[in-house]
């Protein structure tokens, strides 16, 4: 009986030191991407001016962009794929890209599947309409008998059920461009968004308003699998960097700050 106990405790020791061993030798996301010469980030191409096709056909944005400078920084190549707001983290999560692109909130819901990176800008949540609505401020809008849209799964979507519970949300996958394509149809009354994302709409609709107040402001960051530490440090090291040269600002300006950007690519 005490031999076979023996031989049954080295058996499961062996199977352990076995199991540890192939996990220590277990390619990091930032070791495929040295191997390969490629990163892959997953985008959600409807959000200007985070992440957009312009005018020439041309995968652009702000997100785009800094991802692409940490690319060449690194002399590797940027593979860039593109996604649903919904379907983001479980693109990550299967390995289809190393890393979230996008203005991403990190929620503590989130925060349980993916780690975010220190906040790369920031948003002010708000409401917007059309001008002929009636309403003024975002809180004219928790009503029963008002329809809001949002974008489907997004932090946008949770503020307007916490802030505005009496009216009716509507989710809306595609981002925030199918939001106002239902606000200019009359499918819903309002919309939530961010300040700059609507921004970017407002030069090309007649009559679309941002209404008064902030709803609430965010901290935005990329996102990484819990297991890619490396590249998590990366991320934030790359942003303390272009922060500290002032490159991070210019992208900030040029992208979200203002509607810069609208003249070259709309």
């Amino acid at each position: 009986m005490k031999k076979f106990t023996k031989l049954a405790v080295a058996a499961v020791s062996g199977a352990w030191l076995a199991m540890m061993t192939t996990a220590s030798f277990a390619e990091s996301t930032m070791e495929k991407i040295v191997r390969t010469g490629e990163m892959t980030i997953a985008v959600q191409t409807q959000g200007p001016p985070v992440s957009f096709i312009n005018k020439d056909g041309k995968r652009t944005g702000l997100a785009v962009e800094l991802a692409q400078m940490m690319a060449d920084d690194m002399g590797v190549k940027l593979v860039v794929q593109d996604y649903d707001w919904k379907g983001l983290i479980p693109s990550l999560l299967s390995g289809k890209a190393d890393f979230i692109a996008a203005d991403m909130t990190p929620t503590a819901k989130r925060s349980m599947q993916v780690v975010f990176t220190e906040p790369v800008f920031y948003s002010e949540t708000i409401a917007f309409a059309m001008k002929d609505s009636g309403y003024t401020s975002w809180r004219d809008l928790n009503v029963a008998g008002i329809s809001v849209g949002a974008t489907q799964a997004s932090s946008w979507a949770d503020i307007a059920r916490a802030k505005i519970s009496n009216a009716e949300l509507k989710e809306f996958a595609g981002g925030t461009a199918q939001t106002v394509q239902a606000l200019t149809s009359g499918r819903i009354n309002a919309g939530v968004s961010d300040k700059a994302t609507i921004a970017g709409f407002m030069s090309s609709i007649e009559g679309l308003v941002v209404l008064d107040g902030d709803i609430s402001r965010e901290p935005l960051g990329f996102a990484v699998r819990p297991d890619s530490t490396h590249l998590l440090f990366a991320l934030d090291n790359y942003m303390g960097l272009i922060r500290a040269d002032g490159r991070l600002d210019e992208k900030l300006e040029y992208w979200w700050n203002t509607t810069n950007w609208e003249a070259d690519h709309k």
